[in-house]
This record gives structure tokens, sequence and C-alpha cells, in this order.
């Protein structure tokens, strides 16, 4: 979370823009983007360069020798935020603006890619070279500001807080999901170097970018250092669509700071008959929009067979299932009317889930995990598709608490569910996944827990018979403990001794005036 000092120093730049005549939030995140785009190539490219040099590998940088725009020729080291930010107002201003904007508008050579795609359209809307040298000497600070925390997250709340400036929620229902919830559901699917990874709703890339980082923090050897899987990496792996031309831009270079060189992100309408992806990905980690407003005639024909609605929410799991290859796995977040809902269409996208499929897990969360931004309740959903059914029972957990408060400040707090969660997640009777041990040496049990616990499992046949109902407190038990009060007659004699006290005080009192 973004609090203290570097929250002010955001707050601050956002009104240098405004006072500089930027006063679309839109446009102000577009030309951060830009911005902080061009700083994290030049600190990215600085990287590889020691990495391969640490490892004896050649590397060429994007910045090397002269760089040709257009018909002209530029010495590429100009190019380099850490160059150009010492430069005087007017020729910082004529060199982002005639050099390196061009620069990253073309920075990719291949015209199809997702990058080069939605940077043909980008402007470079900065009005005056005093703004431009105000902007970059505050992101300056608020760098240096990231690089005390000694955040790992630090750059992803930044921007998850300049994109929360945009609104609280967009149109159809869409919001930032919170880092470390990102985290915590990659983290339980421990994705593969084999993946192909899609999120159908995937508005700045926060889920692929994550699963990026983590086969770089965990499995680093497998994907890097052998040449198929690499270029299954930087090429093939990661699939994102959303209908917003800003946020697909926003999440091909999010994806390119991260270091995937081509993801396949597009603009697509996910739920319309302009998707024609069926058993293709392996893993899909989505946070699709709730509440969506939709025009039923555009909806695939094959997803209303599944359940007939127009709730978002629904069509978006009969979309994953049918996305999903046989033995793909899903991590997705919905809202907890999908859990208990009882319309026709509800309970059949669970029958589907549960009958159909394989539904592993219910993560209930509460309601203060998506504040400032929105209050609604969700529950993650874990399942893999099999087409043949396979569920015996579904793991349900309760979590309270997910390392911050739950009111709209979100300050950090001790209490934090995420790690047991993922610890309890993997130690499942799961076929080749051997039981982690808790901080205490004892190998957890999840099918000794009782129901008055913070998870659970819950037999196939007793959700069936609930009309597959998900809700946790359908199953959960709540342990009353017997309070022993005294007798009667014991409160009354304590009463009439504190009455006696008061009366003699009173007369103590009135003997005083």
């Amino acid at each position: 979370m973004v609090t203290g000092e570097l929250k002010n120093k955001i707050d601050s730049l956002w009104d240098i823009f405004a006072a500089g005549g930027l006063t679309n939030p839109l446009d102000v995140i577009e030309q951060m983007t830009y911005l902080m785009f061009i700083h994290d190539l030049d600190e990215s490219d600085n990287t590889r360069a020691r990495e391969a040099a640490m490892l004896g590998l050649p590397y060429s940088s994007v910045f090397a020798k002269e760089v040709r725009i257009g018909d002209r020729t530029v010495d590429g080291s100009q190019l380099k935020w850490s160059v150009f930010h010492d430069f005087p107002a007017g020729k910082m201003y004529s060199t982002v603006q005639e050099w390196v904007f061009p620069f990253i508008k073309n920075l990719h050579g291949d015209k199809e890619s997702a990058y080069s795609k939605y940077m043909g359209d980008a402007i470079f809307k900065i009005p005056t070279p005093l703004l431009l040298d105000k902007v970059v000497t505050a992101m300056d600070g608020i760098y240096e500001q990231m690089a005390q925390l000694k955040a790992a997250d630090a750059r992803g709340d930044v921007y998850e807080y300049l994109l929360s400036k945009i609104s609280t929620a967009g149109l159809n229902g869409q919001f930032r999901t919170p880092r470390h919830i990102i985290r915590m559901m990659v983290e339980l699917m421990e994705p593969k170097a084999d993946e192909t990874v899609c999120d159908p709703a995937c508005g700045t890339a926060g889920f692929l970018v994550e699963v990026s980082d983590y086969l770089k923090r965990s499995r680093k050897q497998e994907v890097f250092f052998n040449r198929q899987n690499k270029d299954h990496y930087m090429n093939s792996m990661f699939h994102g669509y959303d209908m917003d031309r800003t946020m697909l831009r926003i999440g091909a270079m999010n994806m390119m700071t991260h270091g995937v060189d081509n993801p396949f992100i597009e603009y697509r309408d996910s739920l319309s008959d302009q998707n024609p992806d069926r058993e293709k990905y392996s893993l899909i980690l989505a946070n699709p929009p709730f509440k969506g407003s939709l025009d039923a005639d555009i909806v695939s024909t094959d997803l209303l067979k599944v359940c007939k609605t127009k709730k978002t929410e629904l069509l978006f799991l009969a979309l994953f299932l049918r996305m999903l290859k046989v033995g793909g796995r899903c991590a997705c977040i919905v809202p907890d009317g999908v859990l208990f809902g009882s319309s026709t269409a509800h309970k059949a996208i669970r029958k589907e889930l549960i009958e159909g499929n394989r539904l592993e897990a219910v993560i209930s969360m509460p309601s203060g995990v998506f504040k400032p931004y929105a209050g609604v309740s969700t529950a993650i959903l874990i399942f893999t598709k099999t087409g043949h059914g396979g569920t015996d029972k579904v793991w349900f957990y309760d979590m309270k608490a997910d390392g911050f408060s739950l009111d709209d400040k979100r300050s950090p707090v001790k209490e934090n569910d995420i790690p047991d969660i993922i610890a309890r997640f993997h130690s499942l009777p799961l076929e080749g996944k051997v039981p982690p041990k808790g901080a205490d040496g004892v190998e957890y049990n999840e099918s000794a827990r009782k129901r008055t616990e913070q998870s659970f499992f819950v037999p196939k046949d007793e959700i069936a018979a609930n009309d597959y109902d998900l809700s946790i407190n359908k199953y959960k038990q709540t342990e009353y403990k017997p309070v022993e009060y005294p007798p009667t007659s014991e409160i009354m004699a304590r009463i009439n001794a504190l009455e006696e006290e008061i009366q003699k005080e009173l007369a103590e009192l009135g003997e005083m005036l």
C-alpha cells in the first residue's frame, strides 16, 4: 500500500499535472505510464546487462550505438532517462518529444505485436518544457523514495495508486485487484514453465505480470536456461484481452517492462462471438468485471447454453471452462452472489463446476479487501476442467485478515491469513504433492479439521443437497461456549451491598455540605 511520504509525493505529482493544464485523469495516467516505461526501460536494460555480464552471456542494449528514427540517427545513450533527466528544460523537452517518444513507439520491430499495436496511436501530450522538467524531477523523487522503502511491490503499489485515481470502478464494474491478492492467487496455482496463461479481462495485465515474476523467482533455471521454455515465455505463454485500449496499452508496456518481449494482448470482447478460443489455455487467472451491462445479442451462444443470463460474472465462469484445456486450472475472483444466488443460471454454473468438472477450493474474502475502491464481498474459486466431473469434496477457507486493516485506510496490520491459506492449500491431498509442515513441525491435516475452524472440507453430496450452495456460512458451525453466572441470590446480595455503600457515601457528602 502507498502511504506516508510516498503518497504525498505522488499526490504532489498529480497536482503538477493539473497546474500544467492536464486535468483529465486518463490523460495523466497515460503520460505517466509512458514516462514510467521510459525510466524502467533504462533501469531494466542496465539490470539485464549486469546479469549477462555475470553469466558471461552476450547482451545487446536497446540503447546501443546509434538509433535510427525516421531518416535521422541519434546516439542511443542520449535516449536514456539517466542521461536526459539532467538536460536543461528546453533540450529535455525536444529530446523526449522528437527522439525518445518516437523511439519507444517503434521499439518493437514486429508491427503485429501487442506493444506496436497499442503504441501506434499514443500521443505525447505534455504541453511545455517547464511541465516536463517538473514532472521528471518529481518522478526522480518518487523513485528515490521507492528505493529507500526496499519493497518488491513498491512500483506495483505506486502504479495501482495512480490507477485508482481514474475512478473507483469502471462502468462495467471492473476494479483494481490488490497486488498481494494477485500474488496469493499465483502462489496458490504454482505456474509451470510450459503453461499457456490467459486473463480474459486483463486490464493492466496484473495477473500476467505476477506470473512472469513468479517464474523468475521460483523457476528461473527451468525457464531461462532452456531455449524452448525461454522462447515460449517470451512469445507464446501470456495472453490477455480487454475492451479498453488505454488499459491494453498500459498492459503491453507493463509486460515489456517486466521482460516479456511479445505477450499476446488484444482488444476483444471475451464474451462475444469474436472470441474463438476453445480448449486453448492451461491456466486462467482473472478478476472479471461484476455488474456489467450486457447486450445479450452479442453473447456467444455456447456460453448461454451453460447458463442463460445477462450477468457477466456467471458468463465469465462459463467462458473460463470453454477456454481451458482438459486438465487446465483456473483461479478467479467472484462476487459472493455467485456462491449462493438462487436463480436458475446461478445454480446451473455451480452445478457445472461441481458435477461436470473438479471444484477444489472456495476461499471467502472479507469485504474490506477491495477498499477504498469497492466494498463488495468476494471469494476465490479454484477449479480444474475435467469435462467429466471429479469433485468429491470441496475445501473452504474463511479469510478474516489479509495483512491490512479492512477500512478505507488499509493500513498494514499483523493479522494475515494469506501464508496460512497458501500452506494449507498446498497440503491438500492432491497427486504428487508432499504435505508441508506448520511452524510447530506438524504436518497439516485438513481432513481432520472441524467445521468450527477457519478451513475444512465439505463432501460433494452435501453441497449438491443444498442446491450447490458454496457460501461458507452454509456449512460453518459456530461453537457456543457456555457462560456460568453466579446464583441470583448472590447477584442480589452484591447489588444491595453496592446500594448501601452508595447511600452511606451520599450521607457523608450531605454532612460536608
